[in-house]
């Protein structure tokens, strides 16, 4: 899983989240708890003024409900990967034990991010797309 720290960088440079089950979060107040959306347990409810993450029955410290606002998507690795789309080239163990992910992004040259966990390393590849996206010159 990817840490708190790397998925603000992610949110703060742009990439949104649209909760469904299975998804990992933090509320930011919270953010030494980890939740998972499940439909018996935490399900998005959406209002016209947004959508609320709900804490169903006695869960978690009686929780009623989270704006999104307030809570931070955990993306797992197999959505940061799917988030690379077509970007995406390997994912492979580095010889120091690590893992590294290989993207090429449009017009530049193919990119290496490493990092301890293959998670991270994917998690890293996404800021750059997104980034780049923001600002093409990035």
């Amino acid at each position: 899983m990817i840490s708190i720290a790397r998925a603000e960088q992610l949110h703060a440079a742009g990439l949104r989240w649209n909760p469904r089950a299975g998804d990992a979060f933090a509320v930011r107040v919270l953010e030494d708890q980890v939740f998972t959306i499940a439909d018996m347990v935490v399900e998005p409810r959406e209002y016209p003024t947004g959508t609320v993450l709900g804490f169903n029955g006695t869960t978690e410290w009686a929780l009623d409900s989270v704006r999104q606002e307030d809570a931070l998507w955990l993306p797992r690795e197999d959505q940061l990967r799917e988030l690379l789309g077509g970007t995406f080239r390997s994912l492979a163990r580095s010889t120091w034990g690590g893992y590294q992910v290989l993207v090429e992004l449009v017009g530049r040259p193919e990119q290496v991010f490493s990092a301890d966990d293959a998670a991270d390393a994917y998690a890293q590849a996404v800021l750059a797309l997104v980034v780049a996206a923001v600002d093409p010159r990035g």
